[in-house]
């Protein structure tokens, strides 16, 4: 028996926001950066409240204890007739990286994306965070696209 197979993934609602919070602010950290208390609250809030049908995220659960998180925000396109499910993050705890994790949080945002009739699921990644694109190359397609921004 892996790990994944005693994995449970469920949605965020089903968790607290104190199990959720610290592998949201390991996912700050790792892109360097630290939102505010006010940001990290309202984000909560958006993920587990039915009301904001077009962001939701769930959390793997192994032995009690969140290993794994992952964020979605869905939005129309002007390419297609369905929306697009936006992969926004996706954080494993680094004691369980690499054991299969990450790959079933993203096939269940497969599964989800596909119910809701979404065209597609996309995510980004940063150029230097080689070990997720390790996995990313074997479970979808690279773009090519950059990314530019402003603020």
């Amino acid at each position: 028996m892996t790990i994944t197979d005693k994995i449970k993934i469920v949605p965020l609602e089903q968790i607290s926001q104190s199990q959720w919070l610290p592998l949201w602010q390991a996912y700050q950290e790792f892109y360097q950066t630290k939102l505010a208390e006010e940001v990290n609250n309202s984000t909560w809030q958006r993920l587990t409240n039915p009301a904001f049908n077009s962001i939701y995220g769930v959390a793997a659960i192994l032995d009690q204890q969140v290993v794994g998180i992952v964020h979605v925000v869905e939005h129309d396109s002007c390419w297609t007739l369905t929306p697009y499910a936006y992969l926004q993050d996706l954080f494993t705890h680094p004691d369980y990286r690499g054991q299969g994790v990450a790959n079933l949080l993203i096939q269940h945002v497969y599964q989800v994306a596909e119910q809701r009739n979404c065209d597609r699921v996309y995510w980004l990644t940063h150029e230097s965070n080689r070990q997720a694109q390790l996995l990313y190359d074997k479970v979808a397609k690279k773009t090519g696209f950059i990314q530019y921004r402003m603020g």
